[in-house]
């Protein structure tokens, strides 16, 4: 298994108890950085169960991401090349399923900050958040049906909507 339940760690330095994974039954687990640098843990996971579970306190302000209604667009033939791969979709994220209603919805809205705040108030308006909504399986298009979802599902619909 790998899995992601550290801390980034651009934010280790708001933590105020220690981000320790603990594993029962206890396994060996490795940890490594992938390209975004969030750190993951590898493990073989036991016949039966297992259980993963971190518990840890950390210094938020609370408040909302700053909103940026003045960033500008760019052509695709402009933007470096390694970061294509973002606006690939994926099992999680399929574009051709909701490219209909997000050109309905989006296609009138000026390129920049103000379609990108318009996408980002669609799903916090209209999609429920609530951890009993959390699936392994739940796709963009599944959270666009059935609008809810946990953070996961509202970060692949806000960017499936933006792509389409």
């Amino acid at each position: 298994m790998i899995v992601e339940l550290s801390v980034h760690p651009i934010r280790r330095s708001d933590l105020i108890t220690p981000d320790a994974i603990r594993l029962e039954p206890p396994v060996p687990i490795k940890q490594y950085r992938d390209g975004f640098g969030n750190i993951c843990q590898v493990t073989k996971a036991p016949k039966g169960e297992i259980t993963m579970f971190s518990d840890f306190l950390i210094e938020d302000s609370g408040k909302p991401d700053e909103i940026a209604p003045d960033i500008v667009d760019h052509a695709l033939e402009k933007l470096p090349v390694e970061t294509l791969v973002y606006l690939l979709g994926s099992r999680y994220c399929e574009t051709d399923r909701l490219s209909e209603f997000a050109w309905a919805r989006f296609g009138t809205f000026p390129k920049g900050g103000a379609l990108v705040q318009a996408i980002c108030d669609f799903v916090h308006q209209e999609v429920t958040f609530g951890y009993e909504h959390a699936s392994v399986a739940r796709t963009a298009f599944d959270t666009f049906k059935e609008r809810r979802g946990v953070c996961r599902d509202f970060a692949h619909l806000a960017s499936r909507s933006a792509a389409a």
